[in-house]
């Protein structure tokens, strides 16, 4: 099975790469298109999504005996961590909040984010020129409380698209590596995903990458009691440039060397398996719908 469909893949990749290279503001209005399609379902769902989050405190009695194990490097005991909260409030709903527009289908494969969603609509076909009616849609859920609350995500090889050369058959896509480069240091960034992917009936899939960012509050911090409960604060959404656009054309990261920086892993760390960080203020500056804030009723 894993050469059964790769001559067609291989041909089929390649037309669509050069197709991208060549219309590469298709790449960017799918991504357009996508991230502000879940926008405005964010927001037209939102005070379903601030009850179901919320209802992690109010269900305290019966988890605080057994609390979720404590994050990151020396906590101070005080915060208790909310990844699944977000994982389950926000992006397992998302799918079914995304049936009404899209065609839905969950593709088998090994890694990626949290969420990896085949969407397919038409207007994806007129973005691409009847080039193909779908994406795949790569969504993590970064839920951060007021203490880790930064400008960037910090991101895994395994989140991120390269620009994907498949030079001979037989060898696979491969990403060239991306420089993240920070104010003291830089780091080689060795990012897995590619931007492209053909199916096995023949489907391109352009890779789309969003972040999407529950930050939660600590009434326990803002209140001074001893009674607490951590509540959705807001939600930050950010899309990420397909690889084709980071790395070849318009090749963002020569005009904005600075969107990827050094991860928080230590020099122990695998270099292949290191993160790095994503600012969200230099998404901004290459389009301003790159990232937006969510505000809460």
């Amino acid at each position: 099975m894993f050469n059964k469909f790769r001559k067609s893949q291989y041909s089929l990749y390649n037309q669509a790469r050069t197709h991208f290279l060549q219309h590469y503001n298709q790449l960017i209005n799918i991504e357009k298109f996508v991230s502000t399609k879940i926008d405005e379902i964010i927001n037209k769902n939102l005070q379903q999504i601030v009850n179901d989050f919320n209802e992690a405190s109010n269900l305290y009695p019966f988890w605080q005996n057994y609390p979720p194990d404590n994050r990151g490097r020396a906590p101070i005991g005080d915060q208790y961590p909310w990844i699944e909260v977000g994982e389950h409030t926000i992006g397992e709903k998302l799918p079914r909040l995304l049936e009404p527009y899209f065609h839905i289908r969950d593709m088998g494969l090994p890694s990626g984010t949290d969420v990896r969603l085949v969407l397919t609509n038409a207007e994806i076909n007129k973005l691409t020129n009847r080039l193909t009616d779908t994406c795949w849609l790569f969504l993590d859920i970064k839920s951060v409380g007021p203490r880790d609350d930064q400008n960037h995500a910090v991101m895994s090889p395994n989140q991120i698209s390269g620009n994907g050369r498949w030079d001979a058959e037989d060898n696979g896509v491969v990403n060239d590596v991306i420089v993240a480069k920070g104010k003291r240091k830089s780091q080689d960034f060795y990012c897995s995903i590619p931007p492209i992917y053909v199916l096995s009936d023949g489907t391109i899939l352009p890779v789309i990458i969003l972040i999407v960012k529950p930050v939660y509050r600590m009434l326990s911090l803002e209140e001074n009691s001893k009674d607490g409960g951590q509540p959705l604060g807001r939600i930050s959404l950010a899309s990420v440039p397909n690889g084709i656009l980071l790395q070849e054309n318009p090749n963002y990261l020569q005009q904005y060397p600075n969107l990827f920086f050094p991860g928080k892993d230590d020099q122990s760390t695998n270099p292949l398996k290191k993160r790095c960080r994503i600012s969200f203020d230099v998404l901004k500056s290459i389009e301003a719908w790159r990232f937006k804030e969510i505000v809460l009723p």
